[in-house]
């Protein structure tokens, strides 16, 4: 008698999904280590139930999961489907949980093709990382799926991704600036960018989207918020004046300087490396013609400007005041003709820098 009394635990027609089943799941986790650690948690006493049944309500979780993964392949299908009957909040959670990832796992593949050369190493990337290969394969495949459907689309690349994949805002931007490395394949596992996280990343692109693309300017092409604008890359080629002009030069030191002086203890260092800084930041713009260049762009950031910012103990509050004149004084030269094209590629490079130093 006992026994059917148990089983109907198990019986109904919404469909039992455990979030903390799901997660194990999604983690890589065999049903027996699953178990476990239920067991360990104290689920057992809590329900009354002998681990015969709990290793079973794993095992039928765990089958529902596999049989719904196909349909959060394309999540709009889950809502249309008739096998589950999971309420919309529920199918909310299992497709955010789905498409969600690990940190320290996109920090590994950021910027990286995402073709079978780099899924063959993600046993490396499982080792090094402590993410499950199973779950790390899951992670790659969902970014290359999401790299795939919103290839194909016109428009804006964050509302393409949350209106294909329903996936929260949040989500859906990390997303974009996952697909944005992807396809611009920006540099971002050099030793000397290992400090920077995945959210570092993701604002940049989140800037580099808004201000840089095809998008930023036309709103209904393809491939507008992952392409950066070819005629802007080109008219920043105009900035060089700003270096190879030696008055210009002068000048744009001498008013830094007076908005400066007193402003700071490292005035002595800002001045001193003025040009040095300058000649960095402006040869950045006057290169990114290049694809090379581009890929390079997180690294000359580093090397170019916030390296020898450290190096002189410049603190988070002397790089936004520096960078602030540097910008505006800009509009007060007097035969530099260039002010929106500066300003589009400065405020950019500005909020990238300041995400990217951590004093």
């Amino acid at each position: 008698m006992r026994m059917s009394v148990e089983l109907d635990v198990f019986v109904g027609n919404t469909t039992i999904m455990d979030e903390e089943v799901y997660q194990f799941w999604l983690d890589g986790y065999t049903v027996n280590d699953a178990v476990k650690v239920r067991m360990e948690g104290g689920v057992l006493e809590e329900c009354e139930a002998s681990a015969e049944v709990l290793h079973s309500d794993t095992m039928d979780q765990y089958r529902t999961f596999q049989m719904c993964e196909r349909l959060l392949h394309s999540p709009a299908k889950l809502a249309n489907q008739l096998l589950f009957q999971i309420p919309p909040h529920r199918q909310a959670m299992l497709i955010e949980r789905y498409y969600a990832f690990d940190g320290v796992f996109v920090r590994e593949v950021l910027g990286k093709k995402l073709s079978k050369g780099t899924k063959k190493d993600l046993d490396d990337v499982s080792a090094k990382t402590g993410v499950t290969l199973k779950s790390c394969r899951r992670q790659f495949d969902n970014f290359k799926r999401v790299f795939k459907v919103v290839e194909e689309l016109k428009g804006p690349l964050v509302e393409n991704i949350r209106q294909h994949f329903l996936l929260s805002d949040q989500l859906a931007r990390n997303y974009a600036a996952i697909v944005f490395f992807a396809n611009n394949r920006f540099e971002t596992g050099k030793k000397k960018l290992h400090y920077l996280t995945f959210q570092d990343f993701a604002f940049c692109a989140g800037q580099l989207i808004s201000y840089w693309t095809v998008g930023a300017v036309d709103n209904m092409v393809e491939d507008m918020d992952v392409d950066l604008e070819k005629q802007f890359l080109q008219d920043l080629k105009e900035l060089k004046i700003l270096i190879t002009d030696k008055d210009l030069l002068d000048q744009h030191k001498s008013l830094v300087c007076t908005a400066l002086r007193g402003k700071t203890k490292v005035f002595n260092e800002m001045e001193t490396n003025f040009k040095n800084l300058s000649r960095g930041l402006v040869n950045i713009a006057v290169k990114l013609t290049n694809t090379k260049d581009v890929r390079d762009f997180f690294i000359d950031l580093v090397e170019k400007f916030i390296e020898p910012c450290r190096s002189d103990k410049w603190t988070a509050g002397d790089m936004r005041l520096f960078l602030t004149h540097y910008t505006n004084s800009a509009h007060i030269l007097d035969t530099f003709k260039h002010q929106v094209l500066w300003d589009r590629y400065m405020g950019v490079i500005k909020s990238c820098i300041l995400k990217m130093y951590h004093d």
